[in-house]
């Protein structure tokens, strides 16, 4: 029996081993057998708002190794990808890196923004930065201390912040402590995904004290197909915990997401979010 007090997403499976590995073929090997599809899914809506937001740069918040920087700025899929590191399961980290320099080079797409990084994972930030997936990366926790100088300097340029997972991680003090360094806060878009089993209402007031309008995009994203039956169970309490209805979506064996659009207060009342994205 789930105990109706436990602590809301706190039964999520451990992947944590995967992200403190030096390259990224562990993550790869270890998501693909769960059909996580996450970042692709919104990888059309991040460029949606990359080309309406129009950043100079985009914080990949909880990026681990670059993941969306690849599928934003390259002609790769996340499948594609983790064919590629299967099939080069026996060099040595450092090859590797050499490889990934050259693959991600020689798919890069024209002119986009340059993306950044932010993660605990020090290994996950540096292989990303290493290979040019991240133009710049820093691995810090948000969560338990203020940004340093080095992190605050770099997000100067910063006008969007993405996520595909990193909600329910970290939470509204990593979001104010970001908006606290920016030079204009009240400018700043955010696209983030949030797996149903949280609430981002807290944080969405967070944004809210910044001038900042979130706004909830219609549907779902699936994540990944559970890891067993006790993770299903223990995320469809979750959902209906918080109110929501898990029928078709929790309930069928995935984790679901959705995608919350914040924009300035002035651009979110001239456009609403579905039609800014109806593309």
């Amino acid at each position: 029996m789930i105990d109706d007090g436990a602590l809301i997403g706190t039964r999520k499976a451990d992947f944590s081993e995967i992200y403190v590995e030096p390259d990224p073929r562990a993550y790869y090997a270890t998501l693909r057998p769960l059909d996580y599809q996450i970042p692709q899914l919104a990888a059309p809506v991040v460029e949606a708002v990359v080309a309406a937001a129009r950043p100079a740069a985009v914080l990949d918040l909880c990026c681990s190794y670059g993941i969306n920087a690849a599928l934003l700025r390259h002609d790769v899929t996340w499948e594609r990808l983790a064919e590629h590191y299967e099939r080069l399961d026996d060099l040595p980290t450092a090859t590797l890196e050499t490889v990934d320099e050259a693959f991600y080079s020689a798919r890069r797409r024209g002119p986009s923004p340059r993306v950044l990084g932010l993660d605990a994972s020090d290994p996950a930030v540096g292989y990303a930065v290493r290979t040019g997936l991240l133009a710049a990366g820093w691995a810090e926790d948000l969560e338990q201390d203020d940004a340093s100088a080095a992190l605050a300097a770099g997000l100067q340029d910063v006008g969007l912040v993405i996520s595909t997972g990193g909600i329910g991680y970290v939470g509204e003090q990593t979001i104010e402590r970001i908006l606290r360094v920016l030079p204009r806060p009240e400018e700043l878009w955010l696209a983030v995904f949030v797996l149903r089993v949280f609430d981002y209402a807290t944080v969405a007031d967070t944004l809210a004290r910044f001038g900042l309008v979130t706004e909830k995009l219609p549907g779902t994203f699936r994540q990944r197909r559970f890891a067993d039956r006790d993770e299903r169970d223990a995320a469809v309490h979750d959902v209906e915990r918080r109110g929501l209805d898990p029928t078709d979506l929790e309930a069928d064996g995935w984790y679901h997401a959705e995608c919350f659009l914040t924009r300035p207060a002035a651009k979110a009342a001239r456009v609403p979010a579905a039609e800014l994205l109806a593309c």
